[in-house]
């Protein structure tokens, strides 16, 4: 790697660094790693006040939404707190299940989050996925016309109310990055991305230099997690065996999308799980700094 990339991916880097300290809050040199799974995985289940009160005590400027079902009840005044407090809701998680979503009727919970989106004034990115009981049994043809095409009614409902759409990789066959790629080809639209999440995607460590040459095009989010093939789906930022150098594979084949860290913790305070995640980080990230400067 010659000196001159060393330095813009140092600089990149150096972007992403964190503190809780008040200076952060007054010289706009916000936190810019985006906080996930952070509303249902919470043992103190903070309203959305609360939610927002902690996000600005740590510095964060935006965060992404994944309550469904009861949480829709208050999905409408948290856009509207974030919006006032100067936090970004960048996306939401929309999740299809066969048991409930069809082509053209989407499920009650499903379509009031739709309705709701349709109000508030920030527009997320809405991270699309899968049950895989929608391609039970079904060929790899078939699989890919059926995705294709209720990819395109969602994208249909999405843009009506000013959203864009991005594949986010689950378990299953819709969790499969080449699967993935596969749609976005079929469907030859630039404004469909693709979000990463190393939490879902152990299987695929091993071949993970490959996957990001193929999807660094499409790639708009990397969720990260401490990595093990053999370990738990959850682990702290830096406690993994893996993760390092997957962030490094990234970097270094010019990944410059956005970076999200997990709470996902369903029985911890989600304030600790983010402050353990970004302490693991940074340490990521100085270990970098430290290789390139060698």
């Amino acid at each position: 790697m010659n000196e001159i990339y060393k330095v813009g991916i140092l600089i990149f880097l150096f972007s992403l660094s964190y503190s809780c300290s008040n200076q952060r809050k007054s010289n706009g040199n916000k936190q810019e790693v985006m906080p996930w799974c952070i509303v249902t995985f919470d043992s103190l289940q903070r309203s959305p006040a609360a939610r927002i009160d902690m996000l600005k005590e740590m510095g964060f400027t935006n965060y992404g939404y994944e309550g469904q079902g009861k949480y829709l009840d208050d999905m409408l005044e948290e856009f509207q707190l974030a919006h006032e407090n100067s936090i970004e809701i960048s996306s939401v998680f929309l999740w299809l299940n066969a048991k409930r979503d069809s082509m053209g009727k989407l499920s009650p919970s499903n379509k009031r989050m739709f309705d709701i989106l349709s109000q508030v004034e920030q527009k997320p990115c809405i991270w699309l996925s899968f049950s895989n009981n929608y391609f039970k049994g079904l060929s790899q043809e078939q699989s890919l016309n059926l995705a294709v095409e209720f990819i395109q009614f969602i994208k249909t409902k999405a843009a009506k109310i000013g959203c864009k759409v991005a594949l986010y990789n689950h378990h299953g066959w819709f969790g499969n990055p080449y699967n993935q790629l596969e749609i976005i080809e079929k469907l030859a639209n630039d404004s469909l991305k693709m979000v990463y999440n190393f939490h879902h995607a152990h299987s695929y460590i091993d071949e993970f230099p490959e996957i990001v040459k193929k999807i660094k095009p499409h790639l708009s989010h990397v969720n990260i997690n401490g990595m093990k093939n053999d370990g738990h789906e959850i682990l702290t930022v830096g406690e993994g065996d893996d993760e390092y150098d997957m962030m490094k594979v990234l970097l270094e084949e010019g990944y410059t999308g956005s970076w999200g860290i997990l709470g996902h913790m369903e029985h911890e305070d989600v304030q600790k799980v983010l402050e353990r995640n970004i302490v693991g980080f940074n340490k990521l990230k100085s270990k970098y700094q430290m290789e390139s400067n060698n």
